[in-house]
């Protein structure tokens, strides 16, 4: 993909040195399956579990333009990964205009669903998603689907329903039920997030997420420059209403989204590496619990859950935020400085995490240096470090984002 030369706002600049992005949408189902030779036919609406899913391994998406990737990890019991297969998504990776060092500037453009035993991985280049079943640390079943818009970058899930967010364009959200072939397109699902951007979008005017509540009554949307959380009440047969609501965000520039145990939902923003915690009333409307919690750090743009601990990615200066949260739902750093753990020299570029489903590991993608670094999660929250996986595609014309972990 050619680089634009471009006069940048404030903003951008801002995020481009210190490194964030993300993504937008729009546009109509088109859909193209591409199934594994000698694959046995089965109903759309009943998903079929496998008879193993995944087992103890690691995801990570290459996002090579050329041709996507999925990069399989065996995981050792001290959390040390080593190399467990490569397979093509059939779907071309992508990379937002100007994007310093996250090509999808988005958390969730990989998702592991354990009820389906489904990965699912956007091919922003091709406008599509792929779903594999997952078998031990094998991926079988491989199928293609359009992604109903422009650039697809994150993907969230809720018990039989996925629903794809598509960064170009207006952005928009699309809806697909799980079933034993992979995705089958949900008829009047798709929403428009109203926003204006060419359909590879400007990374820093990109949504960042969608995902859904717990419970999935409501699906959210963050959107990065024009500082709002766009949330789609959803009715019992998944769909979301015409209109989203939309609110005004707390802090600058939110990017990725999480809930800690009660529900309550929590936002990283990057433009001052702060997090906001809100309750999400039925009527999709938001209420601030705690605004803005700032980490010192260089921004703030990728957060995960490991219990009563977050963790987030500080892509800037490549470092990890530890936070916890006490009986009451308040959020503290895990100690003075906002560092979890310092970078290293294999450890620039700090982009996506992924927790384990024991919560006893949490993987980093390091988008510069091509790596993934493993970290035992102690029980106060400190994290010790337990190998870097090399080898994997840096950031260059794009890069590698995404990942998953179990």
């Amino acid at each position: 993909m050619s680089r634009h030369i471009r006069r940048r706002s404030p903003l951008q600049i801002r995020l481009t040195i210190a490194g964030a992005g993300i993504l937008a949408a729009a546009a109509v189902v088109t859909a193209v399956t591409v199934a594994s030779a000698g694959e046995p036919s089965r109903g759309h609406d009943v998903v079929k579990k496998a008879e193993a899913g995944a087992d103890h391994v690691v995801f990570v998406q290459g996002n090579e333009l050329a041709g996507n990737t999925i990069h399989v990890f065996k995981r050792a019991q001290d959390g040390t990964l080593s190399a467990a297969g490569t397979y093509a998504t059939g779907g071309k990776g992508g990379d937002q205009v100007d994007a310093p060092t996250d090509s999808l500037a988005s958390q969730g453009s990989l998702v592991y669903d354990d009820r389906s035993r489904l990965l699912l991985a956007v091919n922003a280049g091709s406008n599509t998603v792929t779903s594999f079943r997952v078998e031990g640390q094998k991926l079988t079943g491989r199928q293609v689907m359009g992604s109903g818009g422009d650039f697809p970058a994150s993907i969230a899930v809720s018990g039989r329903i996925a629903y794809v967010m598509n960064a170009g364009g207006a952005g928009s959200v699309q809806g697909f039920r799980l079933t034993a072939k992979g995705l089958a397109p949900l008829s009047d699902t798709r929403r428009s997030l109203g926003l204006d951007n060419k359909k590879v979008p400007l990374f820093s005017s990109s949504p960042g997420q969608v995902a859904f509540t717990p419970g999935g009554r409501e699906l959210v949307v963050t959107t990065k420059s024009a500082n709002t959380l766009e949330v789609f009440p959803m009715t019992r047969a998944g769909r979301p209403a015409r209109k989203a609501k939309v609110n005004d965000s707390a802090g600058a520039v939110p990017f990725a989204i999480t809930f800690d145990k009660a529900g309550r939902m929590l936002v990283a923003e990057a433009k001052d590496s702060t997090v906001s915690t809100y309750k999400v009333r039925a009527d999709g409307t938001l209420k601030v619990v705690q605004k803005s919690l700032p980490n010192g750090q260089d921004t703030l743009c990728w957060l995960e859950r490991a219990g009563d601990f977050f963790y987030g990615g500080n892509t800037g200066n490549s470092t990890v935020t530890g936070y916890r949260t006490d009986r009451h739902g308040k959020l503290a750093l895990t100690n003075d400085v906002g560092v979890a753990t310092p970078p290293s020299a294999k450890s620039q570029g700090v982009i996506d995490l992924a927790v384990t489903k024991d919560q006893k590991f949490l993987y980093v993608q390091n988008a510069t240096s091509g790596t993934v670094d493993g970290f035992r999660i102690g029980r106060d929250g400190s994290l010790t470090k337990v190998g870097t996986t090399t080898g994997l595609p840096p950031f260059a014309e794009s890069g590698m984002e995404g990942i998953a972990a179990v």
